[in-house]
């Protein structure tokens, strides 16, 4: 009975903790995460590489959810890395602003593009993209929180 109470006790601890997360993609297993301010200093270094970043969510896509912008959760309102997934196979959702993210994939270089520059002055308004503008993390997995 007592091993029972104590399984019961955990169970419930378990999923209480994991329903304030949401798993997009393959989730996130890389233990370390790069800072976000390594990655805009010197990008160079981890251009192929798969990373992990950890933030605050300080934009998303609202049309089709296919990008994130994540800010270091120690500067919530400085620079920040853009997060790109495939269209239609992650989904970020619109309410993920503001909230706690950790996200992983393979760090690349971007061709700026005319479109891709509307796109982002139109979407992200005032919100200044940093070094998004050059560079993203193709996005295999991400937990919002």
């Amino acid at each position: 009975m007592k091993a029972l109470v104590v399984a019961l006790v955990l169970t419930l601890a378990t999923t209480t903790a994991a329903a304030g997360e949401t798993k997009l993609g393959t989730g996130v297993s890389l233990k370390k995460a790069t800072p976000i301010g390594a990655l805009i200093d010197k990008p160079a270094d981890f251009l192929g590489k798969p990373i992990r970043v950890d933030g605050v969510a300080t934009a998303v896509c609202e049309e089709m959810g296919c990008w994130m912008a994540v800010a270091s959760g120690d500067d919530p309102k400085g620079k920040t890395v853009r997060l790109k997934v495939e269209d239609g196979v992650i989904k970020f959702p619109v309410t993920a602003k503001g909230r706690n993210v950790s996200a992983e994939g393979i760090f690349e270089k971007i061709a700026a593009t005319d479109e891709h520059a509307k796109e982002a002055a139109g979407e992200h308004g005032k919100h200044d993209a940093g070094a998004s503008k050059k560079y993203q993390i193709k996005a295999t997995g991400a937990v919002i929180r």
